[in-house]
């Protein structure tokens, strides 16, 4: 890594050692069970229902056990009994009914976590079981009704050409698309399907909290701080200044600790304030799998038209997405996987209808990309299928169609600037020497095939529409003695460098050296609310703010600086008036500043670009104010006797607009490449019952550093010039998109195994294989010429 720059060098672009690294290699940082504990602190343990769906009769505790010192909290001690989120349908404890196995419906607390793990033991469960609704499409179909009227959580529709001229004279849009689609030269259909994953963060879930004279506070590992702070509000009825939620140094989230810490705080704050004890609650590996929320899986299906050239015209998707047992962010995962469903490509006519269910798993939530690697999964497999059918590469039908400065995306929002599609596409290719290693065929040496694939795709940075509208998100700077600067914000480094890469940003906006700039502990006490560490929106929304508050604050510094010079007269020391004496120095400046007005700070607001415009009720307009780009290339070798797949190498050209810190970009694309290839290969949740029976790292396999192929990360730089540090944007979730449908790619190269389905595991592609010898069979069968 590179060393830091003179005090006088520029930093943002250079690999500035990270200012988290220190503590965190020589185990200073404290993670949250770290943490000492406090005077009379006790644990907090969670009986959970050992059923998928079930009407609650009660709750027994067993009276030959000495529950004289354990706290037990039921639902009747909860004052509001919801989970504050998008929709409240979620309790904090169940009561009535049971909606999925592992809900939460005993708290209990103890000194002596021996006693405690007993006292679990000692509570039983009295539930009449119903009958589960554990697929989809059963949910779908509405046989037995366990959310809503119908069991859908949220429905979208997207519609752009004809489709949308029919949407707006108040015909049938579905009827348009078919249309269109029978014009088309070629045709062709196809399903494509993605599964559950686990985040399996470093760190499980965590979280200390207690109740004082100052109201209820939490500290935990916390991805989003204001999230667990509303939740408070709304279960506790106290004002806001009454509630502090503190982020302990954290150890991942990937969407994980996005929503779900709202839970296990609420549950030690009630624990707590039973008790009147500070409560310590922290998760195992099996009970933080078993009982948080995954990624979505999806369904996807796809039709599309072109000329027999493959130029692409007409798109008709339907998607399915499972949400489990309730709504969490459901509704937001699902509108990012429509909005990227058509792919990184132009189409005359489209129509995606996505929709979301309810079904008695337990409830799924954000998880990096958010619903985006799903459908790209599906729209990368299936142009792959239309290119093996139109008898070219997959890469010439891509390179044809990708979006290009001025093209419109389904959505109808003309791309207007920071537009990389086709740098992406030429610079992994020239890297990776697909086109001669595509060309040679696939290459088998003895029983092992290698082959190589490609996918292509854009990943929307920032809220979608009028989400940043909405949030209003805001950064505080102050103006600390010595010149110093200190950035408050919302939010939080949990691995990805945000502390660094803020301090970076206001550093030459301030025009100081590094070190000069301090980063606060997100606290809901003491910063503002910048919106959540979501949707690639860290660097290029809340960097911007950073950026703009820290030019200010410098600017007004400066401006005393200028205050404090006395001009020179005529004649003295020199011919002609001049500067007068040297300046304060900007610490001195700085300090006068402060004496005299006590505390300087610069509150900033964020204002998204003035093009950006988004119709919520038609879902048309700009739903992003730009869009990261990206083309990655896996190389594999399949063993033919065993159908083990190895990535061998990986390649990734990806467009970041501005690499603040170039080391991390790469870290952050290679990172999530890797999680990538374990969605893709090896990681399934295995259910029986509704319930998850390999909830450990034993088990629930996940590729390691010894699975890791080598990584060749090509970093783009197509500037968007609303974003911070010369033109920086989001890139923390676009990673998990493309290596799925490169992989399959590859394997499809190497062996004619054209899976549509995750994960690739070896039982599945042989399976696959044995289909294939029936046509139109293979792996999701369904097609159509």
């Amino acid at each position: 890594m590179a060393t830091s720059p003179p005090a006088s060098a520029s930093t943002v672009g250079s690999s500035v050692p990270r200012t988290d690294g220190p503590p965190k290699v020589t185990g200073a940082s404290r993670y949250v069970d770290d943490i000492p504990a406090m005077p009379g602190e006790i644990f907090g343990r969670t009986v959970r229902s050992p059923v998928p769906r079930g009407i609650l009769r009660g709750v027994r505790l067993d009276p030959a056990f000495d529950w004289s010192d354990v706290t037990v909290v039921l639902a009747e001690d909860v004052p509001v009994n919801v989970v504050a989120l998008i929709l409240d349908d979620q309790p904090i404890l169940a009561t009535g009914k049971v909606n999925h196995a592992y809900e939460p419906i005993v708290l209990l607390g103890c000194a002596d976590r021996l006693k405690l793990a007993r006292a679990v033991q000692a509570v039983a469960l009295d539930i009449d079981p119903l009958p589960p609704v554990l697929d989809a499409r059963a949910a779908l179909d509405g046989g037995e009704i366990i959310w809503g009227a119908d069991n859908v959580i949220k429905r979208y529709l997207i519609t752009n050409g004809r489709a949308d001229a029919a949407r707006e004279r108040g015909e049938a849009s579905e009827a348009a698309i078919d249309a269109a689609l029978a014009r088309c030269e070629v045709v062709f259909t196809g399903t494509y399907a993605s599964h559950h994953q686990e985040q399996l963060y470093i760190e499980p879930q965590g979280v200390i909290a207690w109740w004082d004279e100052a109201g209820a506070h939490a500290t935990g590992s916390i991805q989003c701080p204001f999230y667990v702070h509303k939740a408070f509000l709304k279960a506790f009825g106290l004002p806001p200044d009454r509630i502090h939620i503190t982020q302990s140094v954290t150890g991942g989230g990937f969407g994980g600790k996005e929503e779900y810490p709202s839970i296990i705080a609420l549950h030690a704050a009630l624990l707590a304030r039973k008790s009147g004890r500070p409560v310590r609650m922290i998760y195992d590996r099996t009970e933080d799998i078993e009982a948080t929320t995954k990624r979505h899986p999806a369904s996807c299906e796809i039709t599309s038209g072109c000329d027999r050239d493959g130029a692409l015209r007409a798109l008709k998707i339907r998607i399915l997405m499972d949400g489990g047992a309730y709504a969490t962010l459901t509704q937001v995962v699902l509108s990012r996987g429509a909005l990227h469903a058509a792919g990184a490509y132009r189409w005359d006519d489209v129509w995606i209808e996505a929709t979301a269910v309810a079904t008695n798993t337990p409830p799924n939530g954000a998880f990096r990309g958010f619903g985006a690697p799903q459908t790209i999964w599906a729209i990368e497999r299936h142009l792959d299928r239309v290119a093996r059918e139109l008898g070219c590469d997959p890469l010439e039908l891509k390179a044809k169609n990708v979006l290009r400065p001025g093209d419109s995306t389904a959505t109808g929002q003309v791309l207007r600037v920071s537009v990389a599609g086709e740098e992406c596409i030429t610079r992994a290719i020239a890297a990776s020497g697909y086109r001669q290693k595509r060309a040679a065929g696939p290459v088998v040496r003895g029983r092992v095939a290698r082959g190589i694939g490609l996918s292509v795709f854009m990943h929307g940075a920032g809220f979608t529409g009028s989400g940043e509208r909405y949030y209003k998100g805001k950064v505080a700077l102050d103006l600390a003695p010595g010149g110093r600067l200190r950035i408050r914000t919302a939010s939080t480094d949990i691995g990805q460098g945000t502390e660094t890469v803020f301090r970076q940003i206001a550093a030459d906006a301030a025009g100081l050296p590094l070190d000069r700039v301090e980063f606060a502990v997100p606290c809901t006490t003491t910063v503002p609310d910048s919106g959540p560490t979501v949707a690639s929106r860290t660097v290029m929304v809340v960097g911007s703010i950073v950026e703009a508050a820290a030019r200010d604050l410098a600017s007004r510094v400066r401006a005393e600086q200028a205050s404090a010079q006395e001009p020179r007269v005529a004649g003295e020391g020199g011919a002609g008036a001049a500067a007068g004496p040297p300046a304060l120095s900007f610490e001195e400046a700085a300090d006068r500043l402060l004496a005299r007005e006590g505390q300087v700070t610069s509150l900033k607001q964020y204002e998204p670009p003035g093009y950006v415009r988004w119709d919520d009720e038609a879902y048309k307009g700009d739903a992003y104010p730009c869009f990261g780009w990206a083309c990655d290339v896996a190389e594999v070798e399949v063993d033919l006797d065993t159908f083990e797949v190895t990535v061998v190498d990986f390649w990734s050209a990806t467009d970041v607009g501005k690499a603040i810190h170039p080391v991390m970009c790469k870290g952050q694309i290679e990172g999530g490449s890797l999680q990538a290839i374990g969605w893709a290969l090896s990681e399934e949740i295995v259910w029986q019952g509704g319930k998850i029976r390999n909830p450990r790292m034993t088990n629930y396999i996940i590729p390691t550093s010894l699975d890791a192929p080598p990584f060749h990360v090509v970093l783009v730089e197509e500037p968007f010039p609303f974003g911070p540090g010369g033109g920086a944007k989001g890139i923390g979730e676009m990673p998990m998109d493309g290596a799925a449908p490169a992989i399959a790619a590859a394997v499809e190269h190497a062996t004619g195994i054209a899976a549509r389905a995750l994960p690739l595991t070896p039982e599945r592609l042989f399976e696959a294989a044995r289909a294939a010898a029936t046509p139109r069979q293979a792996a999701g069968g369904g097609d159509r010429a």
